[in-house]
């Protein structure tokens, strides 16, 4: 297994952060039901909705101009 090299740059493209961020808020949508922050009904309504955000994001996006870099 290759190591990365210290030259190498981590790609600060927002891309691939937003997947990450949706699932942080799906955990948040079902933490804040748990601690009956949130009602049940709106646990229900929510989580679906972020889900189907990162569904149509990875469908629309295509590769980024970082991942064509290769």
């Amino acid at each position: 297994m290759e190591t990365p090299q210290a030259s190498e740059k981590k790609c600060s493209c927002g891309c691939h952060k937003l997947v990450g961020f949706c699932v942080a808020l799906i955990g948040l949508t079902f933490l804040l039901g748990a601690l009956n922050i949130l009602t049940a009904r709106a646990v229900e309504i929510l989580w679906p909705i972020l889900v189907l955000f990162i569904g149509v994001k990875l469908v629309m996006s295509g590769k980024c101009k970082c991942c064509d870099k290769a």
